[in-house]
């Protein structure tokens, strides 16, 4: 049987038809690669990744598997409906599935609901029996022992960049409950880890000195994460994460992070703002000491950015000001300004539906930019988008990255210099494209 494996790519700007594409990745992608390695032996695979290649809708395909979020939701529901009228089965999974299954069910003959170890087997078995279900759910979290090394030898070389980074996933889930965030909904309640020595040997197996650990919070165990961080210092591998705010105010974590070879961290800080903060259950996020974070970074010569949110209830027009001021003064590396956007499936989400307070329910999450889902509070619609373009026009300006970027004499500065750079080019797009594309 041949399987193809289509990660679609999304709209490039709202209620268009041009797709959103790029040359190379600088990042090879995890999803489609581990999806083909959960896929038993006897299959032939195919691996598509339309953002950076051309869906062939032609290649001989006996069924399809999709991996959907919100955002390339609209362009799967055209490369599905396009297989199904030749009559190959499509089976669509992804955090999409979680929340918009039955929608999802129109377009496809089933649909995957939960992580793939379990599920991939089985619908693969189903289909080749001719009697595929229209759901499959898994029955629990799986508890990532044993996970098979993606399939990255099935990526089309010329599609990745020169200097790529692999993706490595070190754990699941999040200990932490952000009232914005929907990941529990779908990855479970349970926060999981990966044995360290699998984790170091898929390291050494990708034969890449830069990687990406692809986690919700890579230190949401503090002993575990000292643990692996002891094992990488062998290893001389430059890597990258994403951590919660506070952990950068622990000097041993830090000092050996440093040792092993952290180059760049992202941070969920979210608002500088504590009243927004205790809104938010964002505990992790210490308002009154994030100038000794920054501190702390660029001491220890590690690039790094803030994640940041305005729309919440508590926010008003002074914070976007109030934000760049502390930003500018204390020199972040990075910044990403986001819109506020409740995610389907959770409280906060059933809470401004009932209330009348999403603009457009049905096209949430849809379509890529600076768009704002909701009416705030104290502000208006527009003038959340217009606070955001205008923060990113002022932050990513030549003054401010001069002002706020130390001279790239090493490789953290270098990168620090490579972000802001790369964002200055989405400065004239932004109105139409997404901050971040899924991996």
């Amino acid at each position: 049987m041949r399987v193809h494996i289509i990660q679609p790519t999304h709209f490039s700007a709202p209620f268009g038809r041009s797709l959103f594409k790029t040359k190379k990745r600088d990042l090879i992608p995890l999803t489609l690669p581990y999806l083909a390695a959960l896929i038993p032996e006897g299959f032939q695979i195919r691996i598509t990744d339309e953002q950076v290649q051309d869906w062939d809708p032609d290649a001989p395909s006996d069924c399809v598997f999709m991996n959907v979020h919100i955002l390339n939701s609209l362009r799967a529901y055209e490369i599905a409906d396009t297989y199904r009228r030749k009559g190959v089965p499509v089976v669509m999974g992804g955090p999409h599935c979680s929340f918009y299954g039955d929608e999802a069910l129109e377009h496809a003959d089933a649909i995957a609901i939960g992580e793939g170890e379990t599920l991939v087997p089985a619908i693969l078995e189903d289909l080749t029996r001719g009697s595929l279900k229209p759901r499959y759910e898994a029955s629990g979290p799986h508890d990532l022992r044993g996970l098979p090394h993606p399939r990255r030898d099935l990526l089309d070389p010329s599609t990745l960049s020169l200097f790529r980074t692999v993706a490595i996933q070190t754990s699941r889930g999040c200990p932490y409950r952000c009232e914005f965030c929907s990941e529990r909904y779908y990855l479970g309640e349970t926060y999981r880890l990966r044995p360290v020595e699998e984790v170091i040997e898929e390291v050494r197996s990708s034969r890449s000195r830069r990687v990406f650990f692809a986690d919700s919070t890579f230190v949401g165990n503090r002993s575990r994460t000292m643990e692996l961080m002891e094992k990488l210092l062998p290893l001389k591998i430059r890597w990258s994460t994403l951590w919660n705010a506070h952990r950068a105010l622990d000097p041993e974590l830090m000092a050996l992070a440093k040792r092993s070879g952290l180059l760049h961290v992202n941070m969920g800080v979210e608002s500088i703002k504590p009243e927004t903060l205790k809104g938010m259950h964002k505990s992790t996020t210490p308002a009154d000491r994030l100038e000794e974070v920054v501190q702390n970074l660029r001491r220890l010569d590690i690039s790094f950015s803030f994640n940041l949110i305005f729309g919440w209830d508590t926010d008003r027009l002074e914070d976007f000001r109030t934000t760049m001021h502390f930003l500018q003064r204390n020199r972040v590396h990075v910044a990403f300004f986001n819109v506020f956007t409740p995610h389907k499936g959770t409280k906060i989400y059933d809470l401004y539906a009932a209330n009348g307070g999403l603009r457009d329910e049905k096209n949430m999450g849809r379509w890529p930019g600076v768009i704002a889902e909701i009416h705030p509070k104290h502000f208006t619609a527009e003038q959340l988008e217009e606070g955001i373009k205008r923060m990113y026009n002022e932050f990513y300006s030549w003054r401010s990255i001069l002002r706020r970027l130390p001279l790239p004499r090493s490789r953290a500065s270098a990168a620090s210099w490579f972000m802001n750079l790369s964002q200055r080019k989405m400065l004239n797009e932004r109105a139409s494209r997404a901050n971040f594309d899924g991996i």
